[in-house]
């Protein structure tokens, strides 16, 4: 397909594109529960005319359009968080609606519309009887909002289904991005000596442990430096959770829990952080403590447990990087100037993709990383459109760069 075809298409697909995210949206599909959603997309897949459909031990959906010997995989992860409190919505969650150019309902950007526009470019690439050097595969990936990545570690690492190039659909309001910080999960334990409520000074309160650990923590944020090129910036860590326990209301407690989220920037690993950690609390006069990484252990909604400690590598890769270009000249020769590159703030499957198994990924995707999480979310149909023609344009970005 030129250039000019595959906008053409784009624009003629606007509305199948919108209402698949529509129909997406009024399937409630959660970390874990995703099985109607998944089954509802293989339809879609399958009406769209891709071939080898199946889905995986985690239940995650994968479909192909082309022969090529190498693989060029989009991915979107069709779970979605909870809603929140729904006196917040002005629509319904999980109506749909799609009106003034906008799709409404959780999921619109994170990141459901990402899976329509790729069921359009699969489309679009099946009717034109793409047969390139790729096998284009379409990635529609479960448990990512429990557990980043965690879909692709299984997929890599147990089924051997290895990518060459991966695009994460995840929102970047249709810019280019080529990386993000990675994250983990820590959990502080310590001890303390419980006594009675009326003498304290017979005891050693864990809450106040809790309390001199967590302004370590607050500390230990300020003191965190960038990366050295200042494109990813610095690493963060907050406290999210406070838990103190003792023998009654009337004792002084002798047991606290801390958890913390540790966002990790280049050259930052779990190891750095947790000694980090160690530090920081030894250093606030705090004692009797255990830091350590906590483990994801939940089955999937097929019924499979598969774990992984909760760290989730940092990634990014050259701005000169064959796939960054060629993404950038799939945009060019759709719509003539060049795509801002830059970054993600939040995290995605990428940590295992290209954080863990050193697999090229970019990003690009409709709608708005804010609106993530978010009461109201929307995402526009022009986004949808223009993700759409991107998607179908870049194995040709690439064979032709190649």
């Amino acid at each position: 397909m030129t250039n000019k075809e595959i906008l053409e298409k784009a624009k003629r697909y606007r509305d199948y594109t919108a209402e698949n995210l529509s129909k997406m949206i009024q399937v409630p599909g959660f970390s874990c529960t995703e099985k109607e959603r998944v089954l509802l997309l293989k339809k879609m897949c399958e009406e769209a005319g891709m071939e080898d459909i199946r889905i995986d031990g985690l239940g995650s959906l994968l479909g192909r359009v082309g022969h090529g010997k190498k693989k060029l995989v989009f991915d979107a992860h069709i779970d979605t968080v909870g809603v929140g409190d729904p006196a917040q919505w002005k629509t319904p969650p999980h109506s749909g609606l799609v009106k003034d150019g906008l799709v409404h309902g959780r999921g619109a950007s994170d990141q459901l519309g990402g899976a329509a526009s790729m069921i359009t470019a699969a489309r679009m690439l099946k009717e034109s009887g793409y047969d390139g050097e790729y096998s284009v595969w379409f990635a529609f990936t479960t448990i990512e909002e429990d557990c980043d990545g965690l879909c692709w570690k299984y997929l890599i690492e147990e089924e051997k289904f290895v990518p060459d190039f991966v695009v994460s659909t995840e929102p970047t309001s249709c810019r280019l991005y080529r990386g993000h910080r990675g994250r983990m999960e820590i959990q502080i334990e310590i001890k303390g000596i419980s006594c009675h409520g009326s003498a304290p000074e017979r005891g050693e309160s864990a809450a106040y442990k809790a309390a001199r650990a967590a302004l370590a923590i607050e500390k230990l944020n300020a003191e965190l430096q960038p990366d050295d090129d200042k494109f990813l910036g610095k690493g963060t860590i907050t406290v999210s959770q406070i838990k103190v326990h003792g023998p009654s209301q009337c004792a002084v407690p002798d047991q606290a829990m801390l958890y913390c989220d540790r966002r990790l920037t280049w050259g930052e690993d779990d190891k750095l952080a947790i000694s980090q950690v160690e530090k920081a609390l030894a250093a606030a006069g705090v004692d009797k403590f255990k830091v350590f990484m906590p483990e994801y252990a939940q089955p999937a909604y097929t019924g499979l447990l598969y774990k992984q400690e909760l760290y989730f590598p940092t990634w990014k890769i050259p701005n000169d990087h064959f796939l960054v270009r060629s993404g950038v000249d799939g945009y060019k020769g759709l719509y003539g100037g060049e795509p801002t590159v830059d970054k993600w703030t939040f995290s995605t499957n990428c940590v295992a993709i290209c954080g863990r198994h050193k697999i090229p990924c970019i990003g690009f995707g409709p709608g708005d990383e804010s609106q993530a999480h978010a009461p109201n979310e929307i995402n526009r149909v022009d986004d949808l459109e223009k993700c759409a023609a991107f998607y179908a344009s870049l194995p040709f970005a690439m064979e032709a760069r190649a």
